[in-house]
C-alpha cells in the first residue's frame, strides 16, 4: 500500500484506490517472510513424516493402513511406556519388600510407611474415595452417613492394622434386626428417645425407652452399656458419632426397618476387594497402612512388626 507520490516507480497497482490519495501495489512480499513461508511447509512435510499425526488404521498403529508408521517411530503410547519403566525402577525395591510382609511390618518400617502414603493416593482415589471421600471424610446422602469417615478414632469392626486390612480383603455387611413388628410405635419412639438422650449424655431422662432397650434385644448387639460390640459390628449409641440419620425422626426410621435388612431398611454395605480381584495382595496390604496414616487408626497390643505367623508364647 502506497500514497500516489509513490506510485510512479513504476509498480502497478491493484485499481483500489482510498480518499484519492492511497493505492494498493502488487509488491511482493519481502523475500524473508517468503522464506520463512516456504521452510514452515517444509517443516509440515517433515513432521508430518516423522511423527503420526492422521490415524488411518484401525488396529492401532499409526499409518499402517498406507504404509507410513511415521520415521521416528514416536508415539505417545510408547513414552508413557518409557515413562513408567523409570516409574516402576525407583518403586520396584518397595514393591518387592511389600510382597512379603505383614500390614503391620510395613507400618511399623518407617521408609515403606512413608512409601505408601505416597503411592497410596491414586490407589485410595481410584478404588475408595468415591464412597469414603477424598482423605477418608466420609460422604453423606439423604440417609445421613453413606460410607464412614475413615480419619477418626471410631470403628464399627476395630481400628487396628489388622482389623483395616481384614475389612479391605473381606468387605463388611453387618446387619440390624427390623424392629416394626416385635415393638409397638410407642416402644419405638420410646427408644428411639433414650437412644438419642445416651448420646447427649442424659440416657437416665429417659426412663420409659431404657426399661424397653433392656428388656428388648437390643443389648444382645449393643451391649448393656450401649457402646457397642465391634466383632459384631454394633456400633456405640453412647456418642455423638452417626452412621445415619441421628435425627429423632431419623433413629426411628433405623430402628423400624433395621439395617440391611429389607427394601425399607438402612443400606450399609463395603465390597470384597479380594474376590472382586481388582486389587493385588500388595495394593490391599498398603491400602490398610494408607487408611490407618489418616490419623484414626488404634494401636494394637501386640507389637506392630511382628511377623503374621509368630507362634503364641508359652508362657
Amino acid at each position: 500500500m502506497s500514497d500516489n507520490q509513490n506510485s510512479d516507480g513504476g509498480v502497478p497497482t491493484t485499481g483500489h484506490i482510498w480518499d484519492d490519495n492511497l493505492a494498493d501495489l502488487t509488491n511482493q512480499p519481502p523475500r524473508w517472510w517468503m522464506l520463512g513461508l516456504t521452510g514452515s511447509a517444509v517443516w509440515v512435510v517433515v513432521y508430518w513424516l516423522m511423527y503420526p499425526s492422521v490415524p488411518f488404521s484401525t488396529s492401532g498403529t499409526f499409518f499402517e493402513g498406507i504404509g507410513l508408521p511415521g520415521t521416528g517411530k514416536w508415539t505417545a503410547i510408547k513414552e508413557m511406556q518409557e515413562d513408567q519403566k523409570v516409574v516402576d525402577a525407583v518403586r520396584m525395591p518397595f514393591e518387592n519388600k511389600i510382597k512379603d510382609m505383614t500390614p503391620a511390618a510395613i507400618l511399623a518400617d518407617k521408609e515403606l510407611s512413608e512409601y505408601v502414603v505416597r503411592s497410596g493416593k491414586v490407589l485410595f482415589g481410584d478404588n475408595c474415595a468415591a464412597c469414603h471421600g477424598q482423605n477418608g471424610v466420609g460422604t453423606v446422602d439423604k440417609q445421613g452417613l453413606f460410607a464412614p469417615i475413615l480419619n477418626d478414632d471410631d470403628w464399627l469392626f476395630g481400628g487396628t492394622i489388622d482389623k483395616i486390612h481384614e475389612t479391605i480383603v473381606g468387605g463388611r455387611q453387618a446387619i440390624m434386626t427390623p424392629h416394626k413388628d416385635s415393638l409397638k410405635p410407642e416402644q419405638i419412639d420410646a427408644v428411639a428417645k433414650y437412644v438419642k438422650a445416651l448420646s447427649e449424655g442424659k440416657g437416665d431422662s429417659e426412663p420409659d425407652g431404657k426399661k424397653v432397650f433392656m428388656e428388648s434385644d437390643c443389648t444382645a448387639c449393643h451391649g448393656p452399656d450401649a457402646k457397642g460390640i465391634q466383632a459384631m459390628g454394633s456400633a456405640n449409641l453412647t456418642d455423638k458419632i452417626w452412621r445415619f440419620d441421628g435425627s429423632l425422626e431419623g433413629i426411628k426410621r433405623t430402628i423400624a426397618y433395621g439395617v440391611n435388612a429389607g427394601p425399607d431398611s438402612r443400606i450399609a454395605v463395603m465390597p470384597n476387594f479380594k474376590e472382586a480381584g481388582k486389587l493385588s495382595d500388595s495394593e490391599i496390604k498398603k491400602l490398610a497402612v494408607y487408611v490407618y496414616k489418616f490419623g484414626g487408626g488404634i494401636k494394637d497390643d501386640v507389637p506392630a512388626a511382628a511377623p503374621a505367623a509368630a507362634a503364641p508364647s508359652a508362657n
